[in-house]
């Protein structure tokens, strides 16, 4: 198709950009675009739902035992499922929750010993309910800088770390893994607990060993939009036996007397047990999670390599490259404004993409849209647990500007399962397509 000697224009702010004449006209020129279809989207363990899912889930129903603790250890589906997540991780302990990643990352903090008044520090760019978690037991969320790999900045880890510093929660983002041999070497040295996040990286590895088996403790997450889904619920796993026994009382408040055994803690929990029906459509789940990540791997590794030669964008940094997920291939541009105007390309071209930070939405996975968090505002009418803290603690959107930058340099783009090389062969052309059409505008 000809193009215009100045081509259409489109607005960036108040500012009128002529898009000028290329070489190589691209889609949002008017040109055909790359993809006539989409790629499949971001979901993963819910597109693999099918009859083991419904015959698990069934098989409970007909039981008529849907509370674990009326089916005896060798019966009971949450149990078979700890039992999995045991051999799976290598961990001696895991404990299936039915509140969520949340209520995994509660527990755990529980399981941990950290309460009222305790700085955890997490990562800027996570769900909101990991700071969340925080706040329900009492302690009081530090926020850290990200880098470009998605994850915690162990230097900026290192600068938030006070005497009330308890706990650090790497978040293992988009299916990567944490810098965690710099994490647990920072907390080793100062005798700082370590809660993983994976509730985004179900299956990640780093260096041979399962995310989540690293730290103290590994709080996953089975919620609609992970990996593998139970529609809700999440796991903790840990190798210390009291951190165990504590997570297991707050899960549920009878734990000891279920459990039968004087060498239980005694302290008041809550509500967080999985039944058995979240239970079996997580075992069934879980059955298909290898072949997920056998075909979400090989897919990102095949963009990584096929785009590392475009000179104007920079490839995420992976801390263990073969134990990705693969569900996000990630690149950053040298200007928000640039990742902007590659995204509005990028997508003319039939591709969905991204920018994670563009002030559109409201991403409660960036701490700016954390209002809660950010306002200090609580249930309590004493104002816990911001009366707690031993120190004033003060937020400000503009607080990790390395993360905003970060993040407003990020194009993202969702893989699952269901690509196949043709989906990579025209997201490797749209891709180098618009870079360098719009590197020769002096655009990116």
């Amino acid at each position: 198709m000809d193009v215009p000697p100045f081509g259409p224009t489109r607005r960036r702010g108040q500012e009128t950009i002529p898009m000028t004449r290329s070489l190589q006209p691209i889609a949002i020129d008017g040109a055909e675009p790359i993809f006539t279809s989409p790629p499949p989207g971001p979901l993963h363990g819910v597109l693999e739902i099918g009859q083991a899912e419904a015959d698990a889930v069934n098989h409970v129903l007909q039981r008529k035992t849907m509370f674990r603790f009326l089916n005896k250890p060798e019966v009971s589906e949450s149990a078979h499922l700890e039992a999995r997540y045991r051999e799976m991780t290598g961990q001696p302990y895991a404990l299936a929750i039915g509140g969520g990643g949340t209520g995994s990352l509660i527990c755990g903090l529980v399981g941990l010993g950290i309460g009222s008044g305790d700085e955890v520090i997490v990562p800027g760019y996570t769900y909101i309910a990991t700071a969340a978690a925080c706040l329900s037991v009492g302690a009081i969320p530090i926020l850290a800088e990200i880098d470009q790999s998605l994850t915690l900045d162990p230097a900026d880890v290192e600068r938030k770390i006070t005497e009330h510093t308890r706990a650090i929660i790497p978040v293992h983002m988009r299916g990567s893994v944490a810098n965690m041999d710099a994490v647990m070497e920072i907390a080793d040295r100062y005798g700082i607990a370590v809660l993983e996040d994976v509730a985004q990286a179900n299956g990640a590895t780093f260096h041979g060993h399962w995310a989540g088996a690293i730290g103290h403790a590994g709080a996953f997450s089975l919620q609609h939009y992970k990996l593998i889904t139970a529609s809700e619920g999440g796991l903790l796993i840990t190798a210390d036996e009291q951190v165990y026994k504590r997570a297991a009382i707050k899960h549920d408040s009878a734990m000891q007397f279920w459990a039968d055994d004087a060498t239980w803690p005694a302290f008041a929990g809550e509500n967080y047990r999985m039944c058995e029906l979240r239970a079996a459509l997580a075992l069934a789940q879980l059955d298909r999670l290898p072949g997920i990540l056998e075909r979400t791997r090989p897919v990102k590794a095949a963009l990584l390599e096929r785009t590392r030669h475009l000179d104007r964008l920079s490839q995420q940094t992976l801390h263990c490259a073969e134990g990705d997920c693969g569900i996000t291939f990630a690149l950053f541009a040298r200007s928000t404004e640039a990742a902007q105007q590659f995204s509005e390309a990028l997508a003319a071209e039939g591709l969905p993409n991204a920018t994670i930070y563009n002030h559109q939405i409201p991403d409660r996975h960036i701490y700016r849209a954390w209002d809660y968090v950010l306002e200090k505002r609580t249930s309590d009418p004493t104002g816990w647990p911001w009366t707690a803290a031993p120190r004033k603690i003060e937020y400000d959107p503009g607080m990790l500007p390395q993360t905003l930058d970060v993040l407003g340099r990020c194009v993202a783009i969702a893989i699952n399962q269901q690509w196949q090389d043709e989906h990579v062969d025209l997201a490797v052309r749209a891709i180098t397509r618009v870079h360098d059409a719009l590197a020769e505008r002096g655009l990116l």
